[in-house]
């Protein structure tokens, strides 16, 4: 038991001491310039959004069968959320949405945070506010969280996945 209790602190020592070697070792993939690049690629979109510029939009998205859009479906066999995989699908889903009624996104730019991957790999992360009349929403603006992958492509910002993900309600609080 006690050879086992020192081979495991040996263990964790190990890697503790790996660990913080790596976290003090990391650099970060992307320059300043380029997360304010995606920073401005980020409002724009969300610019685009609130115009329903399905055009302008679908040039937003990397052009691949690979591209995801999660968000609310119309659709019961779907579930309450799913993915749309293809710019086909996010096209539509997008139109779908965007006529459905209002659509309002407003970012908390506070809160939003982009960080490198890799050289051609961002992710990004923001709450925003949504207002929308779309599959059963009434129209009342709720909290979500926006989290996109960006990659490169040429030299553009492409958005290769936006998961858009509602904020459940906070509970009462117990007395």
């Amino acid at each position: 038991m006690r050879k086992t209790l020192l081979a495991l602190v040996g263990t964790l020592t190990v890697f503790t001491t790996s660990f913080a070697a790596t976290s003090s070792d990391y650099r970060e993939p992307l320059d300043a310039t380029t997360l304010d690049t995606i920073r401005s690629r980020f409002g724009h979109l969300m610019q685009l959004a609130n115009r329903h510029d399905f055009k302008a939009l679908h040039e937003m998205f990397w052009q691949s069968p690979s591209a995801l859009l999660v968000a609310k479906s119309a659709a019961a066999s779907e579930g309450n959320w799913a993915g749309f995989w293809g710019n086909d699908a996010i096209d539509q889903k997008l139109h779908d949405i965007g006529t459905s009624g209002p659509v309002v996104l407003q970012p908390d730019y506070s809160k939003f945070k982009v960080v490198g991957l890799t050289n051609d790999v961002a992710q990004s992360y923001a709450p925003v506010t949504i207002t929308v009349s779309y599959a059963g929403q009434d129209g009342t603006p709720k909290p979500f969280l926006v989290l996109i992958n960006w990659i490169k492509v040429d030299k553009d910002w492409k958005v290769a996945s936006e998961i858009i993900l509602p904020v459940p309600p906070a509970s009462a609080a117990r007395s």
